[in-house]
């Protein structure tokens, strides 16, 4: 089943994003490989400027869990929680419809 994964980021949270940027982005591609994640990615804080020097606001993962629990303790084992990134996250049952595959 997808669930939507939207997040949150601390104020001024930054450098602990980018201290351990190379290890979430290595584990979101191992889940890719495995099939699991549709669509993942950052909000900016500032559009149209590039977030690794303006910041980030959080971002929003769309992956294939059996459970909401199951995706949340996915979060949890990201290096991103691990370093306090995250302020706060909200996880959702997704229902895919457009564009059909």
């Amino acid at each position: 089943m997808l669930f939507a994964i939207w997040i949150e980021d601390v104020p001024d949270s930054l450098q602990r994003r980018l201290k351990v940027r190379e290890a979430h982005l290595e584990r979101l591609r191992e889940f890719v490989a495995q099939g699991k994640v549709k669509m993942a990615g950052p909000f900016p804080k500032v559009p149209g400027e590039d977030p690794t020097k303006t910041g980030f606001a959080g971002g929003l993962i769309v992956a294939d869990f059996d459970t909401a629990d199951e995706a949340e303790q996915w979060l949890k084992d990201d290096p991103y929680y691990a370093e306090g990134v995250f302020k706060s996250y909200w996880i959702q049952p997704y229902i895919k419809v457009l564009p059909a595959e």
